[in-house]
């Protein structure tokens, strides 16, 4: 059996390891042969598996971190085991809830949808009404309520760093009734007023470009000194991508979308023209 894959947080420290590792001058199998680790108990370890708590301290020991310095790996160690707020809703680490709980800047694209970061509830009623699978009762109910956990960052301290860019036939769609569209609307141009935050939309007469692909999202860790992640959400589920070259597809993509797109005032007086016409 496939073990379950570890969450961001574990992952996270499982690379800061890996660069003790290297820093010490150590293979995988040197660094685990005191501890009795084998190397593909060493690569599991560096893949977000981690090891017990001794085993853990053995490692530090390993790597030459000072004993004076080992309260704030244990905290790293504590929190990768930590069960998110997400779980209390029936969410596990799995998905991209984790991921962007720990990220200080995210940049989207998106396609098809408002971005959930922006969305009304009765926005977000429609989106989740509207899936593959309908949800409804306390599961939609849940999912409401990490929705609007996640949006209370934008105004949080400190507030995360939110650049979404937009397809222009999004903010068109009727996927709501008028008013509810009108208030849609509204709301992403209250948010776009965050210093935190910057709306652009792609406007529909550009033509063809990249965009078309589909929507994707960069999720940045500066304060965890992480590499960012790439992810992208699609019918049959998901992915997400840590290599370097992947990620810097993205960024380059997201760099181009932001160039065809409206700069910020320009894409919020669309906006209002959509309005007047709803």
């Amino acid at each position: 059996m496939d073990r379950p894959k570890p969450n961001a947080r574990k992952r996270l420290l499982a690379n800061k390891l890996r660069r003790l590792r290297e820093d010490a001058g150590l293979t995988q199998v040197e660094a685990g042969e005191p501890m009795r680790f084998n190397k593909n108990k060493m690569s599991r370890i560096e893949l977000g598996h981690l090891p017990d708590y001794n085993g853990f301290l053995a490692l530090l020991d390993r790597y030459g971190v000072i004993v004076s310095d080992y309260d704030d790996w244990v905290r790293q160690y504590d929190r990768a085991w930590e069960k998110g707020w997400w779980h209390a809703y029936g969410l596990n680490d799995q998905g991209y809830v984790a991921l962007e709980a720990d990220a200080d800047e995210v940049r989207e694209y998106q396609l098809g949808f408002v971005p959930g970061l922006l969305q009304t509830e009765a926005g977000m009623r429609a989106a989740f009404a509207g899936a593959r699978d309908p949800l409804s009762g306390r599961r939609l109910e849940n999912e409401i309520a990490v929705r609007l956990r996640r949006q209370a960052r934008l105004t949080e301290d400190p507030p995360l760093e939110y650049h979404a860019i937009i397809d222009e036939a999004v903010l068109r769609r009727p996927d709501l009734l008028p008013g509810d569209q009108c208030a849609q609307l509204e709301q992403i141009i209250e948010r776009a007023e965050l210093p935190n935050v910057t709306v652009q939309v792609v406007p529909i007469n550009h033509g063809i470009h990249s965009g078309r692909n589909g929507s994707f999202i960069i999720l940045s860790y500066p304060r965890l000194r992480e590499p960012d992640i790439a992810y992208i959400e699609h019918g049959f589920g998901s992915l997400q991508f840590e290599k370097a070259k992947h990620v810097n597809n993205a960024r380059l993509a997201f760099r181009h979308l932001a160039d065809l797109a409206y700069d910020e005032p320009d894409s919020i007086r669309l906006i209002r023209q959509v309005i007047t016409e709803t």
